[in-house]
Order: C-alpha cells, then structure tokens, then sequence
C-alpha cells in the first residue's frame, strides 16, 4: 500500500493534469466543513495555487454552525475566497412546487436529495459564468456504499479522492497538517473537522455513519478485503465480520454500481496491494 505522501502526491498530481489537459486554470469546490471537502481544498491549493481555487460555502436548512465555521476556518488557512450562498430560498421553492406531486409534501429522502441538487445547481452555474473546473469531493467508501445524490454531490468534472477510502482520507489529512506544522505554517483542515462525526446535513441530527449502518473503519475493511485483494464474502467474515453485516455491503456494492457508473473520474492509481 502507498504511504501517505505517495498518495496524497498521487491525487494531487492527477488533479492538476485533468485540469490542465482540460484547458482549466481555476477551479471550484464546495465547502461543507467536511473531512472530504477539507481536504480536497487542500489539495486544490498545493496543485493550483490559492489565488486559483474558488470556494463556495452553501448552508441549507439543516446546516449546523460549525460546518460554516469549520469551512471558513479551512479557507482562511489555506488563503483562498470564498462566497457563500444560501440554499433555503430556492429549496423551499422546490418543497413548495413539487409538494402536490409528491403526495402532499416533499419529505424524506426525495427532500434530502433535493438539497443536494440544489447545492450543485448553484456550483455549475459558477463554474460556467466564471470558466472554473468544479472539482469532486467524493471518496470510495460512499461510492460503493450508494451514499450519494445522483446530479447532486456526485456532479464535478474530476474526483481527486475518489479511489481512496474514507479512512485514508482522514490519514492524508492528519498527514497534510503534520506536514505544514512540520514547516511552520499553521495546519490547513481545523481539529474540529477531524473529530466530529461525519454528516452530510440534510436532515436534523443525521450522521453518516448511522444512515449508513456501518463505522467506516469496518466498512473499509470490508471492502478493501473485497475489492483490493479479491476475498470471497466467507474469507472477510473469517477476518472477524458479522456475515449479515459482510452480505449486505457486498449486496450494496453490487446494487449500486449504476450511481457509480455516473460518477466523474478519479486518479487511475493503484492505491492498494
């Protein structure tokens, strides 16, 4: 398996060449005050250049305070503007128009969804008034998993972390700050952002892993035993997993490779052995 330098060198670089292969100078990113967020900016930065990346905080009617805290503590750090955009007016807009046809009222996970996509309506329409590349912020774990928005948070022309692990992104992030301690520099992705519990807020109280039904760090075990080094479901279980818990990421796995089909491209590195 690559080290940490290795592979965040690896998203990096990839990064930078699709962009420029591309004809892009600048690029664009949404900023939740997430882990995935934070350190996609990260790299956008050290491939771009600050003065290049366009960051957009984007609250909605769940947003919690500290994911605009987080996202500005994260921008401020790494030297780059960001504006902010509300996405209330133009969901409730949305609840309102499609309420009738959706029964009444636009609730659960259409009303989630819906979020989301408003979201990236936002994001494109900068990234076409402007020339900006929108980059992805998506990781493996929820890819395999399904847990994404389809024309929501699975938009962006190219997806730096897309084929490494949730867990990995929390090790190349706590890598990327130890490496600006390590020169001086204040550490771009705030310790909050690091320790809270992962949530996409489009619900009260929701947190990733709960909907999901899994931790990530036995999630990716799962599916790095799986996917990276070809174990059959009764050799994961051997490993110690629950053999229900091992048939249904796997049936996930499988039952969602049409989202996964839509997805924008990640780094073609072989991250795993």
């Amino acid at each position: 398996m690559m080290d940490a330098s290795r592979k965040y060198a690896a998203c990096t670089d990839a990064l930078r060449e699709y962009a420029r292969n591309a004809g892009f100078t600048d690029v664009l990113i949404g900023l939740s005050g997430g882990i995935d967020s934070s350190l996609v900016a990260a790299m956008c930065v050290d491939a771009f250049g600050a003065s290049h990346v366009h960051g957009v905080l984007l609250p909605g009617p769940y947003s919690s305070e500290h994911s605009v805290t987080d996202a500005e503590a994260l921008a401020r750090n790494l030297g780059i503007q960001t504006r902010t955009i509300s996405i209330k007016a133009p969901y409730e807009a949305f609840a309102d128009v499609l309420a009738d046809a959706c029964g009444g009222a636009l609730e659960g996970l259409a009303a989630e969804n819906t979020q989301a996509r408003c979201r990236m309506v936002c994001l494109m329409a900068l990234s076409n008034a402007h020339g900006w590349m929108l980059v992805n912020t998506g990781n493996r774990s929820e890819a395999m998993m399904g847990y994404s928005t389809l024309y929501g948070d699975t938009a962006g022309a190219f997806a730096p972390i897309g084929g490494i692990y949730k867990t990995d992104v929390y090790a190349l992030s706590r890598w990327r700050n130890q490496q600006a301690a390590d020169a001086g520099r204040v550490p771009p992705i705030p310790e909050n952002v690091l320790v809270k519990p992962p949530s996409a807020e489009l619900a009260p109280g929701q947190q990733d892993e709960r909907s999901m039904g899994i931790e990530y760090a036995e999630l990716d075990r799962i599916l790095e035993a799986h996917l990276d080094h070809g174990m059959s479901p009764e050799e994961v279980v051997a490993q110690g997993h629950d053999r229900a818990l091992v048939d249904d990421v796997l049936r996930r796995v499988r039952s969602y490779a049409f989202k996964r089909a839509l997805e924008p491209p990640s780094p073609q590195v072989a991250f795993y052995e």
